[in-house]
């Protein structure tokens, strides 16, 4: 981003005047809203067909899963070949793949290795986007340009959502696949019209994938800090469950494929509104030596579902949990970040986003076994009390070692990196 000599950081309006991060930016927003409309068709699709909430859950978390084999061992094409070039060609593979989804009467079977293979272009697109960020955003636009991909993204999860019941009742789950797949060519052409041409790094190619995951996977081991950090990103596992649930739970609580957008949006929703309530009126001291207290808060919401109140009261149960969990996620993930040595923060954070990806994929197939045996609001209720007893003895282990290093001691209080490991993308 050129300089221009002003005094002050850069604002929201200046890195949106930047020609390549706006083109990275709005393809990525039309990506992410079309995946939550495609997520919304798929849950009610296979609810429809099957009636069961086991095998619904199972094709939301192959949305997830194999993320942990495209993060792991295709990140590294965005530094063998042209980052751009990954980017447009995962894009059009998703769309093709996205494509047959959505014909008419496609096998189940099939239906669930498309998703997946969906899935696991998502881990070398998400790799070449964030390895190009820092050439077209450079010194204090990088994070300024991070925080507004940040808020986007939470945005367009929430219009997603919110639209993906409605849009679905009105087209059917098929259509709704197609305009997923129609949002990754638009996201391709942007990507091809507005972002430059780079050479691949080749320096890159001298460490193997297995080498980089294995020193990044010691470096998070060997910190007392980078631990429980790390365990406190990872509640959203527990958290995530009602997105996953929706259309059973919708169907517990009376209400109808409308309904099941609206649930999954609820806690996108909170995800918004907690960004602005954190950011403004809670000290950033305060948030980070309470990380386990927000994180036990988070999972109250969650267990009254229990007792299955009307939409209206889920929906602002779930936003609530959404709010509380905002507190504790903005702090937990940047700083891990932050105590990352900068020798492997690429890497360990890579590998923090993979390993929160796969525990979320396996709690939602558990979430769905459970609701089968208990009903979805119980499940839903089990998993947020096993969230509150985890993250209190998370925070414990974060408060005897907190005050280790200067990071805790002084956090920032300006832009937050986004290290994208609560992103349901």
């Amino acid at each position: 981003m050129p300089r221009d000599g002003a005094a002050g950081p850069p604002t929201f309006r200046a890195v949106l005047a930047v020609r390549e991060f706006r083109a990275i930016w709005s393809a990525e927003l039309l990506s992410q809203a079309g995946d939550q409309l495609a997520r919304v068709a798929v849950a009610v699709l296979v609810f429809a067909r099957t009636g069961s909430a086991s095998l619904t859950a199972l094709t939301y978390a192959l949305t997830l899963v194999p993320a942990l084999v495209g993060g792991l061992a295709l990140a590294g094409l965005g530094d063998r070949h042209p980052r751009r070039a990954v980017m447009i060609s995962t894009d059009v593979g998703r769309a093709v793949l996205v494509g047959f989804a959505a014909i008419p009467g496609v096998p189940l079977a099939l239906l669930f290795v498309l998703v997946a293979a969906t899935t696991l272009l998502n881990g070398p697109f998400k790799a070449a986007q964030q390895a190009v960020l820092p050439d077209v955003l450079d010194g204090d636009a990088y994070p300024v340009g991070m925080a507004l991909r940040s808020m986007s993204v939470q945005a367009a999860q929430l219009v997603g959502f919110a639209t993906g019941g409605i849009v679905v009742s009105v087209i059917g789950a098929s259509y709704g696949l197609a305009l997923d797949a129609a949002t990754f060519l638009a996201s391709a052409a942007l990507i091809r019209a507005g972002l430059g041409v780079r050479a691949a790094p080749t320096a890159s190619t001298h460490r193997s994938f297995l080498r980089s995951s294995t020193i990044g996977a010691q470096v998070i081991w060997r910190d007392h800090a980078l631990r429980p950090l790390l365990g406190i990103t990872c509640l959203a596992a527990f958290y995530v469950v009602p997105e996953a649930l929706a259309a059973p739970y919708a169907r517990q609580i009376g209400s109808g494929p409308s309904a099941v957008g609206l649930l999954m949006a609820a806690d996108p929703m909170g995800s918004v509104a907690g960004g602005i309530i954190w950011g403004r009126w809670v000290s950033a001291r305060w948030q980070l030596e309470h990380l386990g207290l927000l994180g036990a808060l988070a999972g109250v919401p969650l267990v009254c579902c229990v007792v299955a109140p009307p939409l209206a009261a889920s929906l602002m149960l779930l936003a609530i949990g959404g709010v509380v969990a905002t507190g504790y996620h903005i702090h937990a993930s940047s700083e891990f970040i932050r105590r990352l040595p900068a020798t492997v923060r690429a890497q360990g954070a890579g590998l923090a986003a993979t390993i929160l990806t796969t525990v979320q994929g396996l709690g939602l197939s558990a979430a769905g076994v459970l609701a089968d045996a208990l009903g979805p609001g119980e499940a839903i209720a089990v998993f947020g009390a096993a969230g509150s007893c985890a993250a209190g003895l998370l925070g414990l282990s974060w408060r005897r070692v907190s005050g280790l290093g200067p990071a805790s001691s002084h956090p920032r209080t300006g832009p937050r990196p986004n290290c994208d490991v609560r992103s349901k993308a």
